[in-house]
């Protein structure tokens, strides 16, 4: 059982995402939740009303903290190649600060319990990047596909990077990550 400190609302938030990125969340169970925060299954009930109430305030939490990450610092740049370094290397600062949460999200944002504020959080945390990729195609900088195909580009490839890095397969290092995000820029620019 690991018992993490914090208060018992937070341990049992920290559970639930840590279970929840690594099962799924039909796959975790209540009980499981409540050992791995260290505390009674009632317990998790005095905080939140079932599991979907849970799913939801971490799922919000999630995109809250995506959110901040990709509109920290130089976004309002000219320069959209600037602008896009500063996303991606916005999105290995989100991961490296919160672990679970990106694999939370990815294999979670359509799912069946999320609630109408979840999904409106979500769609807000991407609002950046779309509207990056929109005025990149206005400027005829970024290749002319629908902004949730360039989204969904640049997030397969930095899943992917992740998962290969927490596994153990890569190392984390400055040149990769510049290697790699020069790759996803290749991958969404008009090459002329």
């Amino acid at each position: 059982m690991t018992v993490i400190a914090g208060g018992k609302e937070n341990q049992i938030l920290e559970a639930g995402l840590i279970l929840f990125a690594g099962r799924g969340f039909d796959a975790t169970a209540v009980p499981a939740i409540a050992d791995k925060a260290g505390v009674g299954a009632g317990t998790i009930y005095r905080y939140f009303d079932n599991k979907e109430t849970l799913g939801n305030v971490l799922f919000q939490q999630c995109s809250r903290q995506l959110e901040a990450a990709l509109s920290h610092g130089p976004r309002d740049a000219v320069d959209l190649r600037e602008q896009f370094r500063h996303f991606f290397y916005g999105m290995v600062t989100f991961t490296n600060k919160h672990e679970h949460a990106l694999c939370f999200i990815r294999n979670h944002a359509h799912a069946h319990f999320l609630n109408q504020k979840s999904t409106d959080q979500f769609i807000q945390a991407l609002s950046g990047l779309y509207d990056f990729f929109e005025e990149g195609k206005k400027k005829r900088m970024i290749r002319n596909l629908p902004s949730n195909g360039l989204i969904a580009i640049l997030f397969g490839a930095f899943l992917e990077l992740h998962r290969l890095i927490r596994a153990g397969h890569l190392e984390e290092t400055a040149e990769l990550l510049s290697g790699i995000e020069e790759s996803c820029w290749d991958a969404v620019r008009i090459h002329q």
